[in-house]
């Protein structure tokens, strides 16, 4: 007897029939093309699975390259990164305290009372009273402090102080970026393990009042005398390394990073599971970053000596310089977990489905509220009905378009973008469903054929 052959099928070229198959041909043929698309498949997956790897790895860094890039390139950005310093309570103590010591110390009061203990004498005084002249050292020059400090904490408490903090950082952008990546110039030093603020603006506007006030000596402070240490670590050598590598690729980084994030979603054969997956990835590494930013917090704060920098004003310095790439950071965050949301109510889960069944009911009753009083949308309507995926992506890629435009946005910038985009597809999906009954086609007329 002849084996079961399926039937065969004429050739391509019509020069006769293909060879037939056995039916255990057959199966052997459909269990090797299972074999290959499962193969395939995990190809695939392994593929995206690399890429997100590495996109998750690089995610934290772009972020800081993003805000290192900022901080070098634009300057503006770096004056509004340290214009609240100048205004921060903890920071103008400290300026009024170490310039009120400076100029009170440059003023000699031992030397104004011996020469007023040696003009009581020459004018015959009793001896007890040049002895006690002596004395005097001691109130004056808790007066003169006194007197000092409160010229000093007049200049830096008001807007002068801010306007002259201002200036001088915008002049100093440049400086700014050499202490960054190891240079030893302008306002801001880093020389050996210690990174030095200049206040030498600064000192300028209060030795000019002090002078005015009647105290000449003032005009006497040193050039070295103007700096105040912000930390101390043996660790500055490898930072600004890091913090060079980071300006040369901060520029390309992210573009790579987010490259890479939609290359793996495009190439896993699911791609709202690892949409979902992305978004996760994406939330988690930034959980990490903002950890990291809290470490390294804690690290400065330690390696500032109290005799140095009171740590309130180590932590006000501190959280105003990095609190841009902490907005960031939160930013991104948000982004991840609406993006993963969003991958969750597209999903086939019964939560998912029952607030798509609840959002189209909405939208529908709002619809038809709107046809029963007479404002239909007719051919519109019925064209938003049949191309709700167009324009859903359309409102959505329109969104994410928004925010990659906005200049640094924020959380509170993701909220409004996230609430417009809702708001729109509502609409459209009300008017949708406002759009009347479909016109009756007659018998005949075109696209149908007459009996």
């Amino acid at each position: 007897m002849l084996p079961n052959r399926q039937p065969g099928t004429a050739a391509p070229d019509g020069g006769g029939e293909r060879t037939a198959l056995t039916s255990e041909e057959h199966a052997e043929y459909r269990r090797l093309r299972r074999a290959a698309a499962v193969r395939h498949r995990r190809a695939r997956w392994t593929g995206a699975s690399v890429l997100l790897l590495v996109a998750l790895l690089l995610a934290p860094l772009a972020v800081v390259a993003a805000w290192v890039d900022s901080q070098v390139s634009d300057t503006d950005r770096y004056v509004a990164t340290v214009a609240p310093l100048a205004g921060d309570p903890a920071v103008q103590k400290v300026v009024t305290d170490r310039l009120t010591h400076r100029v009170v110390d440059n003023m000699d009061i031992t030397a104004v009372t011996a020469s007023l203990s040696a003009a009581l004498a020459d004018a015959g005084a009793p001896p007890a009273v040049v002895d006690r002249s002596e004395a005097l050292a001691g109130p004056l020059n808790a007066a003169v402090t006194n007197v000092v400090h409160g010229v000093v904490n007049r200049v830096v408490t008001g807007d002068a102080f801010e306007q002259a903090w201002e200036t001088a950082n915008r002049r100093a952008h440049a400086a700014v970026v050499d202490m960054l990546t190891g240079g030893d110039s302008g306002a801001l030093r880093a020389q050996g393990d210690t990174v030095t603020l200049d206040l030498g603006t600064v000192v300028d506007v209060v030795k000019q009042r002090l002078v005015d006030a009647g105290f000449e000596k003032a005009d006497a402070i040193p050039a070295a005398d103007r700096q105040i240490t912000l930390f101390q670590t043996d660790k500055l050598s490898e930072a600004q390394g890091v913090m060079r590598v980071l300006d040369v690729v901060g520029t390309w980084l992210p573009v790579i990073t987010v490259a890479l994030a939609a290359l793996a979603v495009w190439t896993a054969p699911a791609h709202r599971t690892m949409l979902l997956v992305t978004a996760v990835g994406v939330g988690l590494a930034m959980v990490v970053l903002l950890i990291a930013l809290a470490v390294v917090r804690r690290v400065y704060l330690d390696a500032v000596p109290a005799s140095t920098l009171p740590p309130d004003a180590a932590a006000a310095i501190y959280d105003t310089f990095v609190r841009f790439l902490r907005d960031s950071t939160r930013t991104l965050l948000v982004v991840a977990a609406v993006t993963a949301l969003a991958a969750c109510l597209y999903g086939p889960g019964r939560a998912a489905r029952a607030v798509r069944r609840a959002a189209a009911r909405a939208t529908g009753a709002a619809g038809r509220a709107l046809e029963r009083g007479g404002l239909r949308t007719g051919t519109a309507g019925r064209w938003l009905d049949a191309h709700r995926s167009w324009t859903t992506g359309a409102v959505v890629a329109a969104a994410v378009l928004a925010l990659l435009l906005w200049n640094h946005p924020t959380v509170g910038a993701v909220a409004l973008v996230l609430c417009l985009m809702l708001a729109v597809l509502a609409l459209l999906a009300v008017f949708a469903a406002a759009r009347g009954p479909s016109p009756a086609v007659p018998a005949g007329g075109p696209g149908r054929a007459a009996p």
